[in-house]
């Protein structure tokens, strides 16, 4: 069919016409397929450009010069052109799944159609090709993207159970493209969990973070709940419904929270994560992990992100709060850490939203012009940014390496908290001198 003038008038990165032409004058069939024909058809940028090929991957590796094998196995390799990393897979059909995650084997066949066949949404089984500007597209995708809708290629029942990830996937697209789930597709989801619980969380955590970082979180997470899927992947969250917070459903607050906080994804985990304390507390968790942490953990996040979102949910109130003087403020900056005051204000604002409390919203302001003043001056925070450091300490007071020493820079970070102006080597060391002298 010829394809819809979004797609055909769309300009393609001269690579990606490369490898099309090459495999082509070799007498192969060549497409674009996948997420690159969707988002062209949506009227945006497509990230990754994948083609699929009747020529087998041995074939398409001694027709380019730098090839990786990426699964070969599978009919995949990876071809290099420029400064672009282009995934070619032969045209293929695929075994029965047996472990709900991947086929026991893979055929390669010659029909572009029946390849898009095993695809798991229409929206995503389109095939193109942009010299004759020729859209291939047997199962209703581009219908479905004009009625915004989800639907599975075939039998949902099939789909889902062929791949325990997708029904996480579909819940993903609809939320990322505010799309509808295709009535059939959405009763599929809960009569697959099982399937869906044998899934590797890493792959579990990708989808999520999509989700999370996409435009419509809220609407995301709502959905993975009404499927059951919230129960499967944050059984923590999931416990929030029913529980009352500053007289409001939690799980509610935590939607509407998430919808009013920037697309960063330690920022949206800290908003989902926000009220996991009001939730029944689990029986044991990992040894030296919070309640937080050990969510993040199980997910596989990495020990950065993990990190982060345990201590942006520690310091939550950081921007709800009030503080008497500077020296309380820079208590809590010092506290908290400069490095998190913007992302600490910014989930501060979300709750303030979320609740629809106009006052905490103004103080939230306020204070991030404070905090915008006080930094200025550069106060002493931590103790790194003392004027003398610990080895000094032990020549001034003679003291060896031991917790005295970390008595001493304590006392002085309180000091100069009350007062940066005592950061000089001549005030903390007069300090420490009389410090250590009442400490005998």
């Amino acid at each position: 069919m010829p394809a819809p003038p979004a797609l055909a008038s769309a300009r393609f990165p001269e690579e990606i016409l490369v490898v099309l032409r090459t495999l082509r004058r070799a007498g192969h069939a060549a497409f674009l397929v996948g997420g690159s024909i969707r988002d062209r058809l949506l009227g945006k940028e497509a990230k990754d450009h994948d083609v699929a090929t009747s020529a087998r991957a041995e074939v398409v590796a001694g027709l380019f010069r730098r090839v990786i094998p990426t699964g070969i196995k599978h009919g995949t390799v990876t071809v290099l052109l420029g400064d672009m990393a282009i995934e070619v897979t032969t045209f293929r059909g695929e075994g029965e799944y047996r472990d709900g995650r991947r086929p026991a084997s893979v055929f390669f066949i010659e029909d572009v159609v029946e390849d898009l066949a095993r695809r798991d949404f229409t929206i995503n089984a389109m095939a193109f090709d942009p010299e004759t500007k020729t859209l291939v597209d047997p199962f209703g995708g581009t219908e479905d993207l004009a009625r915004r809708l989800v639907r599975c290629v075939g039998d949902p029942l099939k789909r889902f159970g062929e791949d325990g990830l997708r029904p996480l996937r579909a819940v993903r697209f609809a939320s990322v493209l505010d799309f509808e789930i295709e009535a059939a597709t959405r009763e599929a989801v809960p009569k697959t969990l099982e399937t869906f619980a044998k899934v590797a969380q890493e792959r579990v955590r990708e989808e999520l973070t999509r989700l999370l970082v996409g435009g419509h979180p809220a609407r995301g997470v709502a959905l993975l709940r009404e499927t059951g899927l919230l129960a499967r992947i944050l059984p923590e969250v999931a416990a929030l419904v029913g529980v009352e917070e500053q007289g409001r459903d939690a799980f509610e607050l935590t939607l509407a929270r998430l919808d009013r906080i920037p697309g960063d994804l330690e920022l949206r985990l800290g908003a989902l994560l926000h009220d996991l304390e009001l939730a029944p507390r689990p029986a044991k968790l990992p040894k030296r992990l919070g309640r937080v942490e050990a969510v993040l953990d199980r997910l596989r996040y990495p020990l950065k992100v993990i990190e982060q979102v345990g201590l942006l949910v520690k310091h939550r109130d950081f921007a709800l709060r009030r503080y008497a003087d500077d020296a309380a403020l820079r208590r809590a900056l010092a506290t908290a850490g400069r490095e998190r005051v913007a992302p600490l204000i910014a989930l501060g604002r979300g709750q303030a939203s979320a609740l629809g409390d106009e006052a905490l919203l103004r103080d939230a302001d306020v204070l991030e012009g404070r905090v915008a003043e006080l930094l200025a001056r550069d106060p002493p925070l931590t103790p790194g940014e003392l004027a003398i450091d610990g080895r000094r300490i032990m020549e001034l007071l003679g003291l060896p390496r031991g917790p005295q020493v970390g008595h001493a820079v304590r006392y002085l970070m309180e000091r100069v908290l009350d007062d940066p102006d005592l950061n000089t080597p001549d005030s903390l060391e007069r300090l420490l001198r009389d410090w250590f002298s009442s400490q005998a």
